[in-house]
């Protein structure tokens, strides 16, 4: 029987990374849950997992913080990417009615996201640390007039009864993850799309950051996403991550790099992989 490939994720069973993590994956998997993002990757590093699913930007709440936070200590290279539709369930015990229920757990986002729903069924927000915590809880208490806003996985993992799907107020919310690994080396498939991604900091002169772009702008190397951030404790910096398409293999995007080097410091490629099917990309051409 071959050997089952292990993916570390931050939260508890249950939790939106863990449900990333089987479907990017599959369920033929054993997933790790950690405590923090930090923890997570840290288990890829040492060999305790093979891949690290880490979400860094959700459309209706932005950027994940806490990730750009590690960037610069980072040893893993990004390998792919995968979308999460968010669809939120009110969830409860299996003998609480939608009629019963008067308070909603779960994390601040969640309940944000569901506030007209809570508000037409005249139910309680009350926050949590998390999502699949607030099952849990809910699970524990033993209360029918108590729910969660959870996964449907968090229903399934905790015994709970969904008692209303989908009631997230905006439909097509998704959380954009990125999979990390310790492998440096991965082959690029021809008549496949490709993005890279990279960090790097702008010298301190006028125009650096137009300067350091320029070089996409002149190879015809679409910039997909470009991210300003501070790392923590370096307030006077200005760092960038940027996504690109093509990978590593591309001409143009190999003489896009060598400008972009000769106008930036700290250079980095956190890696280059291959699009999610569920990104909405006009290309002129197949970027390999």
């Amino acid at each position: 029987m071959s050997k089952k490939i292990k993916v570390s994720y931050q939260g508890i069973a249950g939790a939106y990374s863990h449900l990333a993590c089987y479907g990017y994956f599959g369920e033929e998997i054993e997933c790790l849950g950690n405590e923090t993002f930090e923890d997570a990757m840290t288990q890829v590093e040492e060999g305790q997992a093979d891949f690290a699913m880490i979400p860094i930007e959700n459309k209706t709440a932005g950027r994940v913080d806490e990730f750009y936070g590690l960037i610069p200590e980072m040893k893993l290279q990004i390998v792919g990417e995968h979308y999460q539709k968010i669809e939120h369930c009110l969830i409860g015990l299996e003998d609480s009615t939608l009629e019963n229920i008067q308070y909603a757990y779960s994390h601040p986002q969640g309940l944000a996201q569901c506030r007209n729903t809570l508000k037409a069924l005249n139910i309680r927000p009350t926050a949590q640390f998390d999502t699949a915590g607030s099952a849990k809880e809910v699970k524990k208490r033993g209360d029918k007039h108590l729910s969660a806003i959870a996964s449907s996985l968090a229903a399934k993992t905790y015994g709970l009864k969904i008692l209303k799907e989908n009631i997230q107020d905006q439909k097509d919310n998704f959380t954009r993850f990125i999979i990390l690994s310790n492998s440096k080396k991965r082959e690029i498939k021809e008549q496949r799309e490709y993005i890279t991604s990279i960090i790097f900091e702008v010298k301190n002169v006028p125009s650096a950051l137009y300067q350091a772009l320029g070089g996409f702008a002149k190879n015809s190397v679409n910039i997909l996403k470009i991210e300003s951030y501070i790392p923590l404790g370096r307030l006077k910096e200005s760092h960038f991550h940027i996504d690109v398409e093509g990978s590593l293999k591309c001409h143009y995007l190999q003489d896009a790099l060598k400008e972009l080097e000769l106008h930036v410091e700290n250079f980095k490629i956190l890696g280059s992989y291959e699009k999610s099917q569920l990104r909405i990309v006009e290309s002129p051409m197949p970027m390999n």
